[in-house]
């Protein structure tokens, strides 16, 4: 079967590649090799309860009015309403260090006041910081490469409140360990603090559900349980896809969102890659508690909070299976309002390093996990007076779980740390699209999708 372009993988940005194209009446086919549509932000049944996977937030979070903002502009590239993704914003959430916390919402002033009432020698500083975010081009892919960590210590003071401001933003999109790009940071900042965090009314299977039946009513293809096994290559172009099964696919363009260095060694013939160009290795464990109340209602208000045990955040792969000293804490009963199936929840999400992961047998992984279960209780305690006498189920996934179900070489969330921003690859007819073209998240990953689509099959050669 021939098509115009096939996109390799039922990903958000696959997904919403495959949309815009339909639209404009190409011939489109998005092959997934598993069961479940989503790639890093799907869902998974047990125990008769949903669970998502990779959604704490949907960020970029803001009202319908700013236009120009990237939420409200994928929606109308995508002919789709605010009401299909049904979001519901947050109510406050947190950065919480060694006696210090800061909070914030979808309006940047709760953030202000609170950088201000800790550290006011820098509150100044940091509304110069604020100004300088705002007015930088983060679009422009020709930015040179910028260390955040300088670039922050160069306008502020309170070494505490440069390591508070990275955490949340590492935590939320960085493929680097120790430091990002400072253009990263920006688009990072911009989507968790200038325009804020949503989540939809029916986790991240409303998104998925509303992106699977646009691309279907457009007319689009959709193959799941279906593979790409290999990717022929004759001189400087993909000639054919094998599936699994034995059979080939042709298209006269290929999008890929399966990651750069898990497209290239399905080709026949790769790219040869600079020594220092290696897939990424930030991983990530969750445990998820289900509770037998809300935790707002046991006292617990913060809808998602980025923690850290000193005044230092160290973001790398740790020494261990994971590193609780930092990590994530997201309530999703704690946005504004939200469906029954979240809200009893409580999730942790910690570094984890995918080596220490891979290396166990059936029974010691399952120790492993229990171990992390056991970590969850203790860190529950913190927020949830007797939290483990609340906890009804729970459950965890590993780096392991995050390669079996994505394909990301060292269950490596973010991709590559190296992102190809053009999308281009050594081929002339395979292009890039999603977290290894340098968006990462629900917004930027279906951002991803559009512009590729967008730049490499709709405009004319």
């Amino acid at each position: 079967m021939h098509y115009d372009v096939v996109i390799i993988g039922a990903s958000m940005s696959g997904l919403a590649a495959g949309i815009r194209l339909a639209q404009f009446d190409k011939r489109v086919c998005v092959v997934e090799r598993h069961y479940a549509y989503g790639g890093l932000n799907s869902y998974y049944k047990l125990d008769g309860r949903e669970f998502d996977v990779g959604l704490h937030a949907v960020t970029n979070y803001v009202p319908p009015g700013d236009r120009l903002a990237p939420l409200n502009k994928l929606l109308r590239q995508l002919r789709l309403s605010r009401e299909d993704f049904d979001l519901r914003p947050q109510r406050v959430s947190e950065v919480r260090f060694p006696d210090r916390r800061l909070r914030f919402n979808n309006t940047v002033d709760e953030l202000v006041d609170s950088v201000v009432t800790l550290f006011p020698r820098d509150g100044e500083r940091f509304r110069h910081l604020l100004s300088d975010i705002q007015a930088y081009d983060d679009i422009r892919q020709e930015h040179p490469y910028q260390s955040t960590r300088k670039a922050l210590a160069d306008r502020l003071t309170e070494p505490v409140l440069i390591e508070m401001l990275l955490c949340p933003v590492m935590y939320y999109g960085c493929a680097n360990e120790g430091d990002m790009d400072f253009t990263q940071f920006v688009t990072m900042f911009k989507a968790i603090f200038l325009q804020g965090l949503a989540r939809p009314w029916g986790g991240v299977r409303t998104i998925l559900k509303a992106l699977v039946r646009r691309y279907r009513a457009c007319g689009g293809k959709l193959q799941m349980n279906c593979g790409v096994e290999g990717i022929e290559i004759e001189d400087d172009r993909v000639s054919a896809l094998t599936l699994s099964g034995g059979t080939t696919m042709t298209a006269d363009v290929v999008l890929s969102s399966a990651g750069y260095f898990e497209t290239m060694r399905l080709c026949s013939r790769p790219s040869s890659e600079p020594e220092s160009e290696k897939p990424g290795r930030v991983s990530f464990v969750e445990s998820i508690a289900v509770l037998d109340e809300r935790p707002s209602d046991l006292g617990h208000d913060a809808t998602v909070v980025f923690y850290n045990d000193a005044d230092t955040f160290d973001y790398r792969v740790p020494e261990g299976f994971i590193d609780a000293r930092s990590g994530v804490v997201c309530c999703p009963g704690n946005y504004e309002t939200c469906d029954k199936s979240g809200s009893h929840l409580f999730r942790a999400t910690w570094l984890a390093s995918y080596r220490h992961w891979a290396a166990l047998n059936s029974d010691t992984y399952t120790a492993a996990k229990r171990s992390c279960e056991e970590q969850l209780v203790c860190l529950g305690d913190r927020y949830i007076p007797d939290f483990g006498d609340h906890v009804e189920f729970v459950d965890t996934f590993t780096p392991c779980t995050i390669e079996r179900f994505t394909g990301r070489i060292n269950g490596a969330v973010y991709g590559a740390p190296k992102k190809k921003l053009d999308g281009k690859t050594h081929l002339k007819n395979l292009y890039l699209c999603g977290t290894d073209q340098g968006f990462v998240g629900i917004i930027g990953s279906i951002i991803s999708g559009i512009s590729m689509a967008n730049q490499y099959c709709l405009r004319d050669p």
